[in-house]
């Protein structure tokens, strides 16, 4: 079990740098310079000096590891349902951690039948065991079905995020066609 949520781990690492691509550096962006999607401030943060144009693939998928799937707890949740850890990691890194964790959260309280099914979670965008325990539950009454829907009502809160960014900051709808064709639902 632990060496097939790995492998889907260094899939979905894979996947990130593919859809993050190489060097960017756009005056719009608010994450600034960035090499495979790692921003600037977030590699100085995990040690790397050296030019953002030679931020080597290796070190990205170490932060990305580290940050994004270690740190929040989300390859625990890969190793419950593969797609759902995909998509809390890959809105971890482009909204944050706790976002993606209160997406699943505030869905998983929201799928809870009339409050008896499960403990109501404390939304507060951290992913700990109860979470995983109401994740592991949930999955259990409602099987793939339910695992759709819980994937559909992510993709659905990751979708309003995006427009409300681009209501709050026009300079941002230059980029919400990418997010939402190369993000929501992957």
């Amino acid at each position: 079990m632990i060496a097939l949520a790995e492998q889907r781990i260094e899939r979905l690492l894979s996947d990130l740098i593919a859809v993050e691509g190489g060097y960017v550096h756009d005056a719009a962006d608010r994450g600034g310079e960035t090499r495979w999607g790692i921003t600037v401030a977030t590699a100085r943060a995990y040690g790397y000096t050296g030019p953002m144009t030679a931020l080597p693939e290796a070190t990205a998928r170490a932060i990305y590891r580290a940050r994004y799937v270690e740190a929040p707890r989300f390859g625990e949740v890969v190793a419950i349902d593969p797609e759902i850890g995909a998509k809390l990691v890959d809105i971890g890194v482009n909204m944050g951690p706790a976002v993606a964790t209160t997406f699943l959260q505030r869905w998983l309280n929201a799928f809870n039948d009339t409050g008896t099914r499960y403990a109501e979670l404390v939304v507060d965008g951290q992913v700990g065991n109860k979470t995983l325990d109401v994740l592991r539950t949930f999955l259990r009454w409602r099987g793939p079905m339910g695992a759709a829907a819980l994937l559909k009502g992510i993709h659905s809160s990751q979708g309003v995020r995006y427009l409300d960014i681009t209501e709050g900051n026009r300079s941002q709808r230059r980029f919400v066609f990418g997010w939402i064709t190369n993000r929501v639902g992957m």
